[in-house]
């Protein structure tokens, strides 16, 4: 039978798709040992859909993987990793060459200095998302990201104190790390180290871009079809799934089922990036300000989240774990307004 709480819960989802701004969502919810998921609009239970930059924790849950079984340092520069062509001239600011600076530290917490190769404008003016939001879809390769980043300056010396920049250069890099280290496609690190150990039955890294399992983005109230990007994004954006995969999944980062727990604490050093959200090690921090929330009580959350809607997110003070989508590129927001009222919902007494 279903319960008031859960009746409120799906009233939350049902509110959301309007069928303007959001024609599909998908939540997952655990508080305690107590679970919840729900849909609504043209998602359903078990259809995948992309988790975008989402993804960047499994990069994340990875690079710690291997730094507990002492393969890397986060202190590591990263042209250790590299050979100097890929490196040279990536980070040149104010007339100097710092790329033979960047360590694996820089590249998780966003406090490279890197130009973002997706988001920031190349040299034809626009930006990478703006091409592929006018609907051209393309590939690209990791040594094409790398380039394109090469055109753009850099904004800080890696490491600056106080300074961070979102850059999906950083989590190409580590991407290729990982690979590097040890010898198998980012892919089968999934696999191997989070996918396979946790059960999870519908996660997996898009590659094939004639895969039309994942649910079409949308892009305002238009369908956004971008396989070929979605196959490039890897390391940085490239994961699909669904919430319930989702939700077992952001458990068990902050619970170290996937790397040393110890690590957790660490990880939040924060950076202000975009308001409110925060840049930590690898993770990111939602608290809303003051302002919106005068009596404080929505909770802080970490985790991470995506372009396309998506997040996966824990409140450590509440002990809630969420994970989910609206589905849409040009409105992500509407995923943590609807991340905020399912927590409502769930912490009402």
């Amino acid at each position: 039978m279903t319960t008031d709480k859960e009746k409120s819960l799906q009233a939350v989802l049902d509110k959301v798709v309007d069928g303007k701004k959001v024609f599909g969502t998908s939540f997952a919810v655990k508080k305690d040992a107590w679970t919840w998921q729900g849909v609504s609009g043209n998602l359903t239970i078990d259809r995948p859909y992309f988790i975008a930059s989402t993804t960047k924790l499994f990069t994340t849950a990875i690079i710690l993987k291997l730094r507990e079984e002492g393969k890397l340092t986060l202190k590591d520069k990263i042209g250790e990793y590299f050979d100097a062509p890929i490196l040279s001239g990536l980070h040149r600011y104010k007339g100097k060459d710092y790329s033979q600076e960047l360590t694996i530290k820089h590249l998780l917490s966003h406090t490279s200095g890197l130009p973002d190769y997706f988001q920031d404008k190349g040299t034809s003016g626009k930006s990478l998302e703006d091409e592929l939001m006018a609907g051209n879809d393309q590939f690209w390769t990791f040594e094409e990201s790398i380039e394109r980043s090469k055109k753009m300056s850099p904004l800080f010396v890696p490491g600056a104190k106080g300074k961070a920049k979102y850059s999906d250069a950083n989590f190409q890099l580590l991407g290729k790390i990982i690979e590097t280290i040890t010898g198998k496609s980012y892919a089968d690190n999934c696999q191997e180290s989070i996918i396979q150990p946790l059960g999870l039955k519908k996660t997996y890294l898009y590659q094939d871009a004639t895969d039309e399992t994942p649910k079409m983005l949308y892009h305002k109230n238009n369908k956004l079809n971008i396989p070929k990007a979605m196959t490039s994004f890897g390391a940085d954006g490239g994961m699909v799934s669904v919430s319930a995969d989702m939700l077992v999944f952001i458990e068990a980062f902050f619970t170290g089922k996937l790397f040393s727990l110890g690590y957790i604490q660490k990880l939040q050093e924060w950076n202000r990036i975009f308001p409110p959200m925060r840049a930590g090690i690898g993770i990111h921090l939602f608290k809303l300000p003051r302002i919106f929330d005068p009596t404080g009580a929505i909770p802080y959350f970490i985790g991470h989240s995506g372009l396309s809607g998506a997040l996966a997110f824990y409140s450590p003070k509440e002990n809630i774990y969420i994970a989910g989508t609206v589905n849409q590129t040009a409105h992500p927001g509407i995923s943590f307004r609807t991340m905020i009222s399912l927590t409502q919902r769930i912490l009402k007494r």
